[in-house]
């Protein structure tokens, strides 16, 4: 069959309805992400080998398992663990949760290490420096090392967005109604027809979402490098 113009426009309308549970997920998965992130940063360039131990190993593991079965793992392995260890029934809590809680696992340990690594770029010398000459550790992170480090942080931190973004699109596959499920409920309620319209829709929506992600953060970098 012809590509159908008029099913195109209308499964766009229909699947951009579910946009706000994409921004949902993204958000909340970035906000967790980056908590996570900060504590095993924190762990990691510690002198407790211990918490060393775990913040590497922690990010070693995130770094083998791929994403899909990561979330199968926390969506059918986390309600036997918890009912086992605490004695809390979570089965019936929206799949959604599960979906940011694997998220926020898999992509804190991809932003530790970009955090990592835009700390060390800054030169060691300028933290001692500022202590020399009267501010705190806390004052010369927060207006010295910090600034320097973010600048270096943010192309990578929007690529790590954006494929959060992307990885936020196998929700749908534990029963998030996202875009993609969206997309997906679409083609079975039209029996498996129009699989193309659908899925050229879903790409166009993401390929604008990733773009307006790119463009903030290099505007964003742009600003703060004049700074």
């Amino acid at each position: 069959m012809s590509f159908n113009g008029a099913v195109f426009l209308s499964n766009l309308i229909e699947i951009l309805s579910c946009l706000g549970t994409t921004f949902l997920v993204m958000v909340a998965s970035l906000f967790f992400s980056l908590l996570l992130a900060t504590v095993t940063v924190m762990g990691n360039l510690g002198k407790n080998k211990i918490f060393r131990s775990i913040a590497r190993g922690y990010i070693t593991l995130m770094r083998c398992v791929p994403p899909i079965v990561l979330l199968f793992v926390v969506y059918y392995g986390a309600p036997h663990l918890v009912k086992g260890a605490f004695g809390v029934d979570i089965n019936q809590l929206d799949a959604i949760y599960f979906a940011i809680f694997a998220l926020s696992l898999l992509h804190g340990a991809s932003i530790s290490e970009l955090m990592r690594g835009a700390y060390e770029s800054v030169e060691k010398g300028q933290r001692e420096a500022a202590v020399s000459i009267g501010l705190s550790s806390f004052q010369a992170f927060y207006r010295i090392i910090f600034p320097q480090a973010l600048v270096t942080a943010l192309p990578t931190l929007g690529n790590t967005i954006v494929g959060l973004l992307k990885d936020g699109a196998l929700a749908y596959s534990i029963g998030v109604v996202d875009i993609t499920g969206q997309a997906s409920y679409l083609i079975s309620m039209n029996l498996g027809g129009y699989v193309l319209e659908t899925y050229l829709a879903l790409a166009l929506i993401y390929w604008i979402l990733s773009l307006v992600v790119q463009k903030s953060f290099g505007f964003l970098e742009t600003r703060l490098k004049k700074g």
